[in-house]
């Protein structure tokens, strides 16, 4: 059932399933959330469940504040510190040492844990709410089946779990898809899965630079553990079309060899740049901004599936790093 973010009985309706030991749909600023009490092992296995996926890919933490970092992590390193008070809340996923003894279930049994703080009002409420009924951190990867595209609206999660999931309906989401996560627990920050905060941000809020995991591996001769994160397999995000990326020359070049066929499924394909295609291909154009792609991405590849294409080709973006995000999702989801 999907209720009113709006309402105050709708968000306690949600605490009160939360601290139950139940499962809730939460509207974020990246995507919609699937919900449950980090701390109660069999509600985080109910998550794993209603996604199918694995128990030892690990969920990220939502908390209500950087004081309730505490509780999960420890020790929180200086850099992390400075993040948190730059980006927090907001669209950042920091990866920490997990404090020993507490959501273990949650952190797909590592030594580490991903924390998140949250800016939808909706899901701060909730979290208010929650913790007032002993519920401290709320466990929320994307409310959708493992693998496939993220929800950015409550219809999306209805869709995807089912009409008897309580859904709370925040509208669609601001930034469209995940958040950024940089690892530290390695002694120099490093980027897991870029999100819509650009590097040049995130290294001026960090007081360091923040380095990809190339440039991490060159600069450290001895090898490092790395943790496991969510929204970081080479398959991810992926629609029931197949998702094709393309340069604009490439593309073109594909449209240039279909013939109009009314008896096979159609061609569905997202571009910025015009483009001559044959009848029966769904043309939908691509925002110019990475900002604007990424608030749209989820929901167009969902309107393809709709259309019942059996082909996506998607004009590559491009190559600068505000667009990092939307191509990793791209890039993933064509795998």
């Amino acid at each position: 059932m999907i209720l009113p973010g709006s309402d105050p009985a709708a968000i306690e309706a949600a605490a009160q399933a939360l601290a139950r030991g139940e499962l809730i749909g939460l509207p974020t600023e990246t995507v919609y959330g699937l919900g449950a009490d980090a701390d109660n092992p069999l509600a985080v296995a109910r998550v794993f469940a209603a996604k199918g996926r694995p128990s030892d890919h690990p969920l990220i933490v939502h908390v209500a504040d950087a004081s309730q970092a505490e509780r999960y992590a420890d020790p929180i390193a200086p850099v992390a510190r400075r993040l948190m008070a730059a980006h927090w809340p907001g669209p950042l996923t920091l990866i920490l040492p997990r404090r020993a003894g507490v959501a273990e279930a949650s952190a797909g049994g590592q030594g580490s844990i991903g924390l998140r703080c949250p800016s939808h009002p909706v899901a701060q409420a909730v979290m208010r709410a929650a913790q007032a009924l002993g519920v401290h951190g709320i466990s929320a990867p994307s409310a959708n089946r493992f693998g496939r595209v993220s929800p950015t609206t409550a219809a999306h999660v209805q869709d995807e779990l089912g009409s008897e999931l309580l859904v709370l309906d925040g509208g669609p989401c601001d930034v469209g898809i995940e958040s950024t996560i940089i690892d530290c627990t390695r002694g120099q920050p490093v980027l897991l899965r870029p999100g819509m905060l650009s590097p040049e941000t995130l290294s001026a809020a960090a007081g360091e630079p923040v380095l990809t995991p190339e440039a991490f591996a060159r600069l450290n001769t001895a090898p490092a553990a790395t943790p496991r994160a969510s929204g970081t397999l080479a398959s991810h995000y992926a629609p029931m079309a197949r998702v094709h990326l393309l340069t604009h020359t490439a593309l073109q070049a594909r449209l240039d060899t279909l013939v109009a066929d009314d008896s096979r499924s159609p061609c569905g394909v997202w571009a910025r740049t015009p483009l001559r295609a044959p009848v029966g291909v769904v043309l939908r154009p691509m925002p110019e901004s990475a900002f604007d792609c990424a608030h749209v991405l989820f929901a167009e590849l969902r309107a393809f599936d709709q259309l019942g294409v059996s082909d996506i080709l998607v004009e590559t973006p491009p190559d600068s790093p505000d667009w990092d995000g939307v191509r990793d999702r791209l890039t993933r989801a064509a795998a």
